[in-house]
């Protein structure tokens, strides 16, 4: 069993997979598309990952802006986790994602690849934080139990 982590965006959908043990995550694939609209083949790619990965839930980063409030991608994120849910049949988790893209750059800097690397990467890397960030937010909650 494993989790699925999820940063949608207008043309990409960056994707992280936990590990079985639910410890960790590690950064997947990046699923890009023509058009914001077009999600056919984007939601058929994601769930070919979920039946081969045997992944159990799905964390979808949500995008709130810096002062807590909703704006329109934050709409269409909840869309596409209306879409999900149907497709997959699983329950699909929200979570903070602000800041993510910020923290996935400064990473790869750290890591060493060159600025021109970055978009290449960086939403599947977005997307681990967000996945980790909930895993360790579970685990505490386990121990605090």
């Amino acid at each position: 069993m494993r989790i699925i982590g999820l940063d949608y965006g207008s043309k990409t959908v960056g994707v992280a997979l936990s590990d079985e043990l639910l410890i960790t995550a590690q950064p997947f694939e990046i699923v890009r598309r023509e058009q914001e609209n077009k999600l056919r083949k984007t939601l058929a790619r994601i769930e070919e990952i979920i039946g081969t990965y045997d992944v159990s839930l799905i964390i979808l980063g949500l995008p709130k802006k810096t002062d807590n409030s909703s704006g329109e991608r934050v709409e269409k994120t909840l869309e596409f986790k209306a879409m999900l849910e149907r497709r997959t049949g699983l329950n699909v988790v929200c979570e903070d994602e602000r800041y993510t893209t910020v923290i996935a750059n400064n990473a790869m800097a750290e890591a060493g690849l060159k600025k021109a690397e970055w978009k290449e990467h960086v939403d599947s890397v977005a997307a681990s934080l967000i996945l980790q960030s909930y895993l360790d937010r579970e685990r505490n909650n386990l121990k605090n139990e």
